[in-house]
């Protein structure tokens, strides 16, 4: 399916539009990364190799930047947790899926907050739709999982992204938040793991 501008009156574009909006969205998925949800337009576009007209262009609201950097995000985990549905091990397959969770919940750095409450400018559903997958996705791993006496079989995909995100909000501002957060999620796993 081709990319289409964002905006009310979207549209599918040209090859070089599609390369400008990929690049816009790299630069705020790196820069969001290390500096939060509050990265400067500016530093975004000199990042991309764009000027600040054409991430306008592109994205006429800060708010529309970050949902597209956000659903990318979300759209990159649902497609992992399919290539890990097949997996020998269903346990560790669901296991390498929640550290990944974990990986997108710190390096959102304030995202999730910042697209609540620019919900006027942008898609209103954009949270529980990216929920809805990343829950669908999570889902078929731990069902998987559970069916292969892998995880205890009282074990829910909302309790396991709970936890996920618990841990990814007390590593958000630490300096290694990524490495705290899977050392932390490796203590909880045992846990989780049938006895």
């Amino acid at each position: 399916m081709p990319k289409t501008a964002a905006g009310p009156t979207a549209r599918p574009m040209r090859a070089d539009a599609r390369r400008n909006y990929d690049r816009i969205v790299a630069a705020a998925e790196s820069l969001v990364a290390e500096h939060g949800a509050e990265a400067s337009l500016e530093q975004i576009a000199r990042h991309a190799g764009v000027g600040s007209a054409t991430l306008h262009r592109h994205f006429p609201s800060r708010q529309l930047l970050l949902e597209a950097v956000f659903k990318g995000r979300v759209e990159a985990l649902c497609a992992q947790a399919h290539d890990l549905l097949p997996a020998s091990d269903p346990g560790a397959a669901l296991v390498t899926w929640l550290r990944a969770v974990g990986a997108h919940a710190v390096a959102n750095r304030g995202l999730g907050a910042s697209l609540m409450h620019g919900t006027r400018d942008g898609d209103p559903t954009l949270g529980s739709t990216c929920h809805a997958m990343i829950t669908s996705a999570g889902d078929e791993l731990l069902n998987r999982a559970r069916h292969m006496n892998a995880v205890r079989p009282d074990v829910t995909i909302a309790q396991l992204l709970k936890l996920v995100s618990a841990i990814a909000l007390a590593t958000e501002e630490d300096p290694d938040g990524p490495g705290e957060a899977d050392r932390l999620l490796n203590l909880a796993i045992d846990g989780v793991r049938a006895r």
